[in-house]
């Protein structure tokens, strides 16, 4: 427990995941995107009537928003921890016989 002065100290089970572990994360979900995005290309390809120009649809909006989710910032998860506490310091009085005048 600390004394009503100390300042508060923060536990390391708040931090949120390393850079790596996001950027794998985020290139696995781009993978898997572009990986959609070629099979609605080849069934565009070979599958005939409407459904051809679903898969076209398809084959043109995912890569844009493969891009922008890829893109996108680290998510915060909860709340981000409190400002650290800056110790102000305050200056003594001056004794008796001292001048504010500086040399």
């Amino acid at each position: 427990m600390s004394s009503p002065g100390s300042p508060e100290v923060h536990s390391i089970t708040g931090a949120g995941e390393s850079l790596s572990q996001e950027q794998t994360g985020r290139t696995k979900r781009y993978l898997v995107s572009m990986t959609i995005r070629t099979a609605c290309v080849l069934l565009a390809i070979v599958v005939p009537g409407w459904p051809r120009w679903v898969f076209l649809a398809g084959a043109v909006a995912i890569p844009y928003l493969a891009v922008v989710a890829a893109n996108s910032g680290r998510s915060r998860r909860g709340s981000p921890p409190p400002a650290p506490v800056v110790a102000t310091t305050r200056m003594l009085p001056a004794g008796p016989g001292v001048s504010d005048a500086r040399p």
